[in-house]
């Protein structure tokens, strides 16, 4: 009888063991996984507040202009989507954005670092326009809504000519993918 009793402690301590190592591997998961959360808290939204927004114009290909954004924060930030674009203090609609620009994921800038979207301003194919001097800029947030207000910057040689045709593309890690489109 004890020959069995000996057997079925050796039995109930070892699923103890097995439980006690399965409770531990639960709780190191949740950690690893608190720790994944963590760094993802970690990550903002790129805002007027913490980026700096620049506009040149492109040398190639003509009738483009390289929106550079870079962060300014101490903290990394997302450049979600594309930027809303207002061309001119009396624009009425945003400039369309390029669809086919979409990257493979959302852009992340470290502290320092830039992304960039392409705007083409301007076509034999679109319709109307005229010289404009200002660049209304308001980058978007995880759902692609409007983040914060409007950063206006002036547009280079005294103004720039846009007519219907004008878009912006998604934001890109590089300009060289920025000007493709």
């Amino acid at each position: 009888m004890r020959i069995a009793t000996r057997s079925f402690s050796r039995t109930a301590a070892s699923s103890m063991v097995v439980a006690a190592a399965l409770s531990l591997v639960g709780i190191q998961a949740a950690a690893q996984t608190a720790s994944a959360a963590t760094k993802e808290a970690s990550v903002v939204t790129c805002t007027a507040a913490n980026t700096e927004l620049t506009v040149t114009e492109a040398t190639r290909p003509i009738n483009h202009l390289l929106l550079k954004a870079t962060n300014t924060g101490t903290k990394p930030c997302y450049a979600y989507s594309a930027p809303f674009l207002r061309a001119g203090a009396d624009a009425q609609a945003p400039v369309a954005w390029v669809e086919d620009s979409t990257p493979q994921s959302v852009v992340t800038l470290k502290p320092g670092q830039s992304a960039y979207a392409g705007i083409l301003t301007s076509s034999v194919d679109g319709e109307g326009g005229g010289t404009e001097k200002t660049l209304g800029v308001i980058l978007a947030d995880r759902n692609g809504g409007a983040t914060n207000k409007e950063k206006t910057l002036k547009l280079p040689n005294g103004g720039i000519f846009f007519n219907s045709a004008a878009a912006v593309t998604y934001w890109q890690d590089n300009p060289a993918d920025a000007l493709v489109w």
